[in-house]
């Protein structure tokens, strides 16, 4: 057999059964027959259940016509033969008639038998028990009934009734049996088969012209095989025929060669699904053909038994092949389910075959067929001839369509449309309407595109696929089209506008100054994409750091200046980085500018931006500005801002400005008193007439006593033009205010020096003499005293409940101690700073008149003789007793009663 898929056996393994005068035999596969009596005289028709040991037969116990119908369950046993479960008359009605055909349906429900007067009764209910079942004439008509087969669709069942004039259908499964009449014209008996799954359960009816297939509500398709049928079966999958024919017929090495004189019969299996006859032979009289254990068995009238066995589907696909029948062995290779992998291998030597016959256009499409089990280089190889760009380009574009291609299949395939400058093709490929039906690389696809040449095709896969580095190399480099690459970048996210601003802002700024000045300037404030840009505009845009894109206007200075003039007015807290080259520009342009009233303009806004307040932290960097562009009112501005008194002080005595120096000196000599010391040096230095401006610096110093007055007739020596009428009054006054001094000197001293033995007498009186205590009165309530009372010797006397109530020690005086306090305290800070050398060096230096600060400090006791231990015992009594004398001067307190 050439084609048959194997499969297991439909019916059970019991046996198979055949009938002769009135027995049932049955034959195993050991071919060993056994069987039992089942009907007196003959056995006419039997049925065996697929999936039931039952049989059903019709057989005659009696001469005569009264066929009965016998249902024999195969598993049980009744005295060794098979029992007998029911037994009833076949005949419908009372009229004789002879049974020509019998079917029963695989639930058991269901049993239909038909007979040559034309009529069918049907039996309903369970076919095993008289008592469940129901027996009723379902067809009545005027010719034989020669085939009968029931088919189930779900819940509904349908009953398929040939006759040698037509064919019909019945619904036996609900009420009234609703009929369908099919076709005019019928078959012979053993003619009708029904189809398996694999052709929808077709009722098959073989007629001498055709084959006919039938659904239950229509006719189907035909097929056209001549010959005078005898037999029709269905054998899983494929159609078995035996005709007559009296044409020459194959040979068959089943006949003997003797044998074609007679009739012949010829057995045809074809395969209705892939259209081929899978395997032809000549027979002399067929008996029947009986599908069992996997094999299709031939009885032949001479009482042999012919098996057909189905060869493996690889032998069958290599018979096939070396037909070159390739078409066949797909169509059977997919009927047979093979794996992708098998398909893609036939596909595969098939598309071989017609390359090497020089068909490539079909075998493009075969190979089209192996795309993701064969690899595509081997078919690329086959068609890079120049002549096959059609078919490579057919191929390629499947592979696309399947998601299979790499960079470099894209690249092939929109060479091979640029090569064949087939713009249209090449459109349907790029323009697809989603991201998701996109089966190509994008990126490649624009590189070969613009490489080509396809400059449009290339802009509109960057667009639609957002390569938006791609669109502007497109538009600026090969188009040039500037004004359209700056409206892209307008609509761009603003992520990708900042970073393709940065990118090809020079080159825009080089062509479109304005347009992308404008553009500039809404990026770095408030930037919303144009396409956005109608939308909400109270939600906040973003914005870019503008002093990043100061180098793109290199070569732009007039939209530079408007560029920075506009962030510093509409974004005040702009960076530093505004303000620098803000400054810069407005002074290069000062710089250069030749008419008066413009420069007067220009300097005004150089100025007007240094006093912004922008420049306090980069102080340094505005003066060097100004310094390079010879801006020296900005200079000076920025000196007096950093308290450069000294760097003022030294510009105007460069340029000679003698009044500007005294009036930096008396505007800052109170911050920086040195400025009066160097403007008398620079005085003294000059040649020139100066005595207007040495008198008024002389003036200040001596109001200030900044400097001695040795010192200032040394400065004045240097100068030749300085008299000594110069400095007359300058000496005259200072003399009479230091007599003034020491008179006033030696008059404290007096003074201190009398006060001083005054105080020496009071302690020595207190040492050695008697105190009196005269007082009257308490010192705290006026009151008189009353014993008990409390005296000090510094004279106050106190009621004993005033002193406790009002003192806070017992050895002080309530009256003197806030005064002995403040004495003592001032003795205490004076001691604490006697070691304080950083200290005092640091005020004699700093100091306008040291002589003070030493004094000071002698006062204070640092400059005292220290005690050593080595010093005799005698010379720590002195200092002792003189501070133990102090001690009590200060207090003046010795407690009595």
């Amino acid at each position: 057999v050439k084609s048959v898929h194997q499969r297991g056996s439909c019916l059970s393994l019991l046996d198979y059964p055949v009938h002769m005068e009135g027995q049932i035999w049955f034959l195993p596969r050991s071919l060993q027959l056994t069987g039992f009596q089942a009907y007196k005289l003959r056995v006419t028709h039997l049925y065996q259940l697929k999936q039931h040991n039952i049989l059903a037969s019709i057989g005659e116990d009696e001469e005569g016509i009264n066929p009965l119908v016998k249902i024999w369950n195969l598993e049980k046993r009744d005295g060794g033969n098979p029992l007998c479960t029911r037994i009833f008359p076949a005949i419908p009605g009372t009229e004789p008639t002879v049974v020509s055909c019998l079917t029963v349906h695989e639930n058991l429900n269901f049993m239909a038998i038909g007979f040559t007067d034309g009529s069918v009764t049907l039996n309903k209910g369970d076919i095993t028990r008289d008592r469940h079942s129901k027996t009723q004439i379902l067809h009545k008509g005027n010719y034989p009934v020669t085939g009968l087969a029931f088919r189930q669709a779900g819940k509904t069942t349908h009953l398929f009734v040939v006759t040698t004039e037509n064919v019909q259908s019945y619904i036996v499964s609900g009420k009234d049996y609703p009929r369908v009449e099919l076709d005019t014209h019928g078959c012979g008996l053993h003619c009708s088969a029904l189809s398996d799954p694999s052709q929808d359960l077709q009722f098959i009816v073989a007629g001498d012209e055709c084959v006919y297939l039938y659904q239950p509500d229509e006719r189907g398709p035909c097929f056209a095989f001549e010959g005078h049928k005898l037999i029709a079966h269905w054998f899983r999958g494929y159609l078995v025929i035996v005709s007559r024919d009296r044409k020459v017929s194959p040979k068959s090495e089943f006949t003997s060669r003797d044998s074609q004189s007679s009739d012949k019969q010829i057995l045809n299996i074809y395969d209705l699904c892939n259209k081929f006859i899978a395997y032809s032979a000549v027979f002399e009289d067929i008996v029947d053909v009986l599908a069992e254990w996997g094999s299709l068995y031939v009885l032949t009238r001479d009482g042999r038994v012919h098996a057909l066995q189905e060869k493996d589907t690889q032998t069958k696909l290599e018979m096939l092949f070396k037909k070159n029948l390739f078409e066949m062995a797909i169509n059977l290779a997919k009927s047979q389910h093979l794996d992708s992998d098998g398909l893609a291998q036939i596909f595969m030597q098939y598309g071989d075959h017609l390359y090497s016959k020089g068909n490539h256009d079909g075998a493009v499409q075969q190979y089209i067929r192996t795309i993701g089990k064969l690899e595509p280089s081997y078919v690329i190889r086959k068609f890079l001839d120049a002549q096959r760009i059609h078919n490579l380009t057919a191929y390629l574009q499947t592979l696309h369509r399947q998601s299979l291609a790499n960079a470099d299949h894209t690249t092939l395939l929109l060479n091979c449309y640029t090569k064949l400058k087939d713009s249209s093709k090449l459109e349907e490929f790029i323009k697809t309407k989603s991201e998701s039906e996109v089966h190509f690389d994008v990126e490649t696809a624009i590189k070969v595109l613009r490489q080509a040449g396809y400059y449009s095709h290339a802009l509109y896969l960057a667009e639609n696929h957002a390569h938006h580095e791609w669109y502007l190399k497109i538009q600026l480099e090969d188009i040039k089209n500037y004004q359209e690459a700056l409206q892209y970048i307008g609509k761009l996210p603003f992520e990708q506008a900042e970073s393709n601003m940065k990118r090809y802002g020079k080159i825009l700024m080089h062509h479109i100054p304005e347009q992308t000045t404008q553009l500039l300037k809404g990026l770095c404030t408030d930037y919303r994409p144009s396409l956005e840009g109608r939308g909400d505009r109270e939600t906040p845009g973003c914005r870019a750091s503008s002093e990043e894109f100061i180098p793109i206007f290199a070569n732009n200075p007039r939209e530079l200046k408007a560029f920075l003039e506009h962030m510093s007015e509409v974004q005040p807290d702009s960076p530093q980085g505004i303000y620098d080259t803000l400054l810069e520009l407005r002074l290069q342009n000062w710089a250069h500018e030749k008419d008066p009233q413009v420069k007067e303009k220009l300097h005004a806004e150089a100025i007007s931006l240094l006093k912004s307040g922008r420049f306090c932290d980069v102080f340094d960097k505005a003066l060097v500005l100004c310094q390079m562009h010879d801006f020296q009112d900005g200079v000076l501005y920025l000196y007096e801002q950093g308290k450069l008194f000294q760097q003022i002080m030294h510009y105007h005595m460069q340029h000679e400005q003698y009044r500007q120096v005294i009036a930096v000196c008396e505007r800052h000599g109170e911050q920086d008193p040195s400025l009066w010391e160097q403007a008398l040096s620079y005085f003294a230095r000059k040649e020139e007439d100066c005595k207007e401006y040495v008198a008024a610096v002389l003036k200040h110093i001596e109001n200030k006593n900044l400097m001695p007055p040795l010192l200032v007739v040394q400065t004045l020596a240097h100068n030749s033009t300085a008299t000594l009428s110069v400095i007359r009054d300058y000496l005259v006054q200072k003399l009479q205010k230091q007599s003034q001094q020491i008179a006033q000197d030696e008059l404290r001293v007096r003074r201190y020096r009398e006060e001083t033995t005054r105080i020496r007498q009071e302690i020595q009186e207190l040492k050695a003499s008697p105190k009196i205590f005269q007082k009257t009165k308490c010192s705290i309530c006026n009151s008189a005293l009353e014993l008990p009372s409390v005296h000090f010797l510094c004279g106050h006397s106190f009621h004993q409940h005033c002193f406790e109530s009002y003192s806070e020690s017992d050895a002080d005086c309530p009256t003197c101690l806030p005064e002995n306090r403040k004495v003592m305290d001032m003795i205490r800070a004076q001691e604490q700073k006697r070691d304080l050398h950083d200290q005092f060096q640091h005020q004699l230096k700093c100091s306008n008149d040291s002589f003070s600060v030493i004094a000071d400090y002698f006062g204070r006791g640092v400059f005292n003789k220290l005690t050593l231990l080595t010093d005799p015992p005698t010379a720590r009594l002195t200092p002792s007793l003189e501070a133990g004398l102090q001690r009590d001067l200060l207090i003046h307190s010795r407690r009595g009663t």
